[in-house]
């Protein structure tokens, strides 16, 4: 970085240094306060949804609000890391947080006249991000993270079907398209931990970062993603068959078998490679469900959904949201107290929503989804009070 460069980085207020400074607090703050409005004032219904179910616009504002800040905070930071361009900074990110924002205030309330202009909004913000991430690719003349560009389009062309499924009444469609979102972020989720855990695991077995003893297995780093894309196509193509039953459980096991990256001895009890490694065990386990489901076993396919959904995912985006906050604060990877209160309160909220429906725990039977989004918005809750200071104050010059 030249000295004029840096100069003019540091004219930016911290929060809009890079994207994930920004978008982390975002997505943290649309996830500790939707489900406790949703809770608390309104019981889980929204006041002005009507036509359109309470649950596809919490399943909706889930994956396009919450994890779509988060993945928007990932990538316009990732890409610019992995090919070594400008990151957005400045008004950049403020126009791209306006464009996220006027949707998750229409889908906290279920406002059904807005939901076109919501719809229009969301996939203007999704396709700005598909261009932040092409771009830098683009200039390197580089294919090697082209996946994570090719994912974000289809994550922007989901939303506008979604939204167009919804105005059109097909409410049946639009179900599908959302649980199709649902595994398209999966394998975002598959694709970035395959990056992410060997600076993790590294770490972990070297504190001081002089070596690098751990060595991914080059054929599994893609597996578990090319077996959700494959099981994806089928399911939303081909609903009623039970190819894509046999397909999930594919992708079970190939998530399964991840878990081998984890045998480092006592350093995987380390919190943050838990984190990693809990998301992938939640990951295989939903999809499991999902696949026992489809065959006839007495499992409800929505135990697997949330499995991925509260379970693999909440724990995926909240131990990116404590390794990256840390890494990128100019921080060591030395987690704070609040940050372990954080992952565990996240991995208690995935196993309240799911076991008493797989008949371990009755006695929450009925209360568990109350106590499953409390402990949900808590353990984002216990995130933002521990990392706002570190992000208002890095110890790196990038603001």
């Amino acid at each position: 970085m030249t000295a004029a460069t840096e100069g003019k980085t540091r004219k930016h207020h911290p929060l809009l240094a890079e994207g994930l400074m920004l978008f982390f607090p975002a997505a943290a703050l649309h996830a500790m306060l939707s489900p406790l409005l949703w809770v608390t004032l309104f019981g889980f219904a929204l006041p002005f949804a009507k036509n359109i179910p309470s649950t596809q616009w919490h399943a909706h504002e889930m994956i396009f609000g919450t994890y779509g800040a988060a993945l928007a905070g990932f990538l316009t930071s990732a890409v610019a890391e992995w090919t070594n361009t400008p990151p957005r900074r400045g008004r950049t990110l403020i126009v791209l947080l306006s464009l996220w924002l006027p949707g998750r205030i229409i889908g906290l309330l279920g406002i059904e006249p807005l939901a076109a202009f919501a719809g229009l909004t969301d996939f203007a913000f999704l396709s700005m991000l598909f261009w932040f991430v092409l771009a830098p690719l683009l200039e390197r003349r580089s294919l090697r993270h082209a996946s994570f560009a090719v994912w974000a389009g289809l994550f922007a062309l989901i939303e506008a079907g979604i939204r167009i499924a919804w105005l059109a009444g097909e409410f049946d469609l639009a179900g599908r398209l959302l649980q199709t979102s649902l595994y398209v972020f999966l394998v975002f989720f598959a694709l970035a931990v395959a990056r992410i855990n060997v600076v993790v695991i590294n770490l972990a077995l070297d504190p001081g970062g002089n070596t690098t003893p751990y060595r991914p297995h080059p054929g599994r780093q893609n597996l578990a993603a090319g077996m959700v894309a494959i099981f994806a196509v089928t399911a939303l193509v081909f609903p009623r068959s039970q190819v894509s039953s046999y397909l999930a459980l594919a992708a079970a096991a190939a998530f399964f078998d991840r878990l081998a990256e984890w045998f480092i001895g006592t350093s995987v009890l380390r919190t943050q490679v838990l984190a990693l490694a809990g998301a992938n065990a939640f990951a295989g386990g939903g999809f499991l469900l999902i696949g026992l489901s489809g065959l006839g076993a007495p499992i409800a396919i929505g135990s697997g959904l949330h499995m991925l959904a509260v379970g693999s995912l909440g724990l995926a985006v909240m131990a990116v949201f404590v390794i990256a906050g840390l890494r990128h604060t100019g921080r060591p990877l030395v987690l704070p107290r609040l940050a372990h209160v954080a992952i565990a309160l996240m991995a208690c909220a995935g196993l309240v929503r799911v076991l008493p429906e797989l008949g371990l725990g009755d006695t929450l039977t009925g209360m568990h989804y109350a106590a499953a989004a409390l402990l949900w918005s808590a353990a984002f809750g216990v995130w933002f009070a521990g990392f706002m200071p570190l992000f208002l104050k890095p110890l790196n010059t990038k603001a």
